[in-house]
């Protein structure tokens, strides 16, 4: 077993180091424009946000899902998606980028590409070959994600910074000045700066950012872009937290550094849908709210969402079914407490799965909920079952949890229409389904 577990990593290798060659050779032969997005949380919402912008005026493609790493980065620029296991589908992939060489083929204007890091040199890398025309970095929160494979937060930091490390004088930095260590690079890039956030001294600020109801039901929410003396109206109907208004924020700033209209760029960002997983209203049974937050999580993340659980207006209870949250390192038991003395005090009952979820029950008792309405679960499976016998009418429930805990099982167990879990849950690929 051992053997085939090298065999297969090896191979895997040598696939990456192809794809990526190839992808070097299509950049130097289309030229596209690449804006690059990294930080720890945000990435996935921000990249939507800014592709939608720029597709109102170019031919643009975005990362898949999060293809953000060594081998999602080329799939992105070669413009396939991942063939898992399939080694025919590799080649087919590999072929493909062949043809884009060989043959003169239509190609994006621009690539909005997803940077990850889940260990040291994962950005170094792929900065070392892909020239960024914009970089825009999201938030670096004081628990860090994926900082397991880091010695400390200045490491991982580090590797966020080297994108900025590419621009040059006519590139463009675009910050996020809600985040005091992201605001700090302004003074570092040689790039212009854009940057945004509800800090007044941000060059695109929101302001008066409120929810939304329509027949007692949450639908959206309204806020202001402040820009260049001017002040516009916009409307979300997907989005429901101020961390999710950075994303449009981001992309505003995009679009404002290319000198697009800012009308028409409100007009696009109307039309934003956010990934399954990431804070998505979805009916439930009994006629219960369901808040799916489930694509992964992260202490700053799962702060957001519980600021939304306490803010909606309901008719019913308030409750949160909470996973581990991974690759925190030494942070993991305060970080998990923390979120456990948060819970505690809004919601009426809550669900945990997972090991490490042990210290938000001790959170959560100090946040005053009675042990009682504390339920713990080994597996998201049975969690579900126990979720469905005790929903009622008018209940919002809260879910959020790390990949790794699957917690799309829990809201497939108690979603109004299982039939249409493909469409709104994330991870539904047959490749996750047999994890």
């Amino acid at each position: 077993m051992l053997f085939f577990f090298y065999l297969k990593q090896g191979l895997k290798k040598i696939v990456a180091n192809i794809l990526q060659l190839e992808a070097r050779l299509i950049l130097n032969k289309y030229r596209p424009r690449i804006v690059g997005i990294t930080g720890s949380v945000g990435k996935t919402s921000t990249k939507d946000a800014v592709a939608i912008v720029l597709a109102s005026q170019y031919r643009i493609r975005k990362s898949e899902k999060s293809y953000n790493s060594e081998l999602g980065v080329p799939l992105t620029i070669l413009g396939s998606r991942s063939a898992w296991n399939d080694p025919l589908g590799w080649v087919e992939i590999i072929v493909h980028g062949l043809m884009l060489l060989i043959f003169r083929q239509a190609y994006p204007e621009w690539l909005v590409l997803e940077i990850g890091a889940d260990h040291p040199g994962d950005i170094k890398k792929i900065a070392s070959w892909i020239k960024f025309d914009i970089v825009v970095i999201t938030r670096l929160p004081d628990i860090p994600v994926h900082i397991e494979f880091f010695k400390s937060k200045e490491q991982l930091v580090e590797e966020k910074t080297y994108l900025l490390k590419t621009l040059g004088p006519e590139a463009w930095a675009i910050l996020n000045f809600d985040d005091e260590v992201v605001k700090s690079f302004a003074d570092t890039t040689k790039g212009q700066v854009l940057s945004y956030g509800f800090n007044p001294q941000a060059t695109v600020i929101a302001s008066n950012d409120q929810l939304l109801y329509k027949d007692e039901e949450i639908d959206g929410l309204t806020f202001k872009i402040d820009y260049q003396g001017g002040s516009l109206p916009i409307r979300l109907y997907q989005v429901l937290s101020r961390h999710q208004i950075s994303a449009a924020l981001a992309a505003f700033a995009v679009g404002a550094s290319q000198g697009l209209n800012p009308v028409l760029m409100l007009e696009a960002l109307t039309n934003l849908v956010l990934p399954p997983g990431r804070l998505n209203l979805i009916e439930g049974i009994k006629n219960s709210i369901l808040l799916d937050d489930t694509y992964n999580a992260s202490p700053v993340a799962m702060e957001a969402g519980l600021d939304v659980l306490e803010e909606i207006k309901v008719t019913g209870r308030k409750i949160a079914v909470l996973g581990d949250m991974l690759e925190l390192g030494s942070y993991t038991v305060p970080a998990h407490r923390a979120i456990g003395t948060r819970v505690g005090k809004i919601v009426e009952h809550l669900i945990l799965i997972g090991l490490r979820s042990k210290f938000i029950a001790e959170g959560a008792e100090e946040g005053g909920l009675d042990p009682k309405n504390i339920h713990h679960f080994d597996e998201a499976e049975m969690a579900g079952k126990f979720l469905e016998k005790l929903i009622k009418t008018g209940d919002l429930v809260y879910l959020k949890g790390s990949q790794g805990m699957r917690l799309e099982k829990v809201v497939e167990e108690v979603m109004a229409h299982p039939e249409d879990k493909e469409k709104l849950l994330c991870r539904q690929e047959k490749e996750w389904q047999k994890r």
